[in-house]
């Protein structure tokens, strides 16, 4: 029997200055924002403190022309957030430019897999 390794997968951060950056923990906080339509529902999924959470989407709406998040405050009514038009466009670029990463590299990743101790060709 043996055993199969998982296919080689890309982790792309995509770097604009030394603290301007997203990456594939960010742009899962704003997917996960989007289904959830809550920041605080969104990090307790991916096991984030509410701060944190906060503070990853307030380094976005920042970073970019535009905020990526709205947001309304809790209350008896209950707060929300949902992703703007910009959040939703620098979503679909990220993972873009990851798929396009990932089939641009996929020969060398196959390569590089061959490679491997634990090879599926038995290497």
């Amino acid at each position: 029997m043996t055993d199969t390794l998982p296919p080689p997968s890309l982790r792309i951060r995509i770097v604009f200055g030394p603290a301007d950056f997203i990456g594939p923990g960010k742009a899962e906080l704003l997917e996960r924002i989007e289904r959830c339509g809550s920041i605080a529902a969104a990090g307790r999924e991916m096991g984030m403190s509410y701060k944190r959470a906060w503070q990853l989407i307030g380094t976005l709406n920042a970073m970019f022309s535009e905020p990526l998040v709205d947001s309304t405050r809790g209350g008896p009514g209950g707060g929300g957030a949902v992703l703007t038009e910009t959040g939703r466009q620098v979503l679909a670029h990220y993972r873009g430019v990851e798929a396009d990463a990932a089939a641009a590299g996929a020969a060398r990743l196959q390569a590089l897999t061959g490679l491997l101790r634990n090879s599926p060709d038995g290497k």
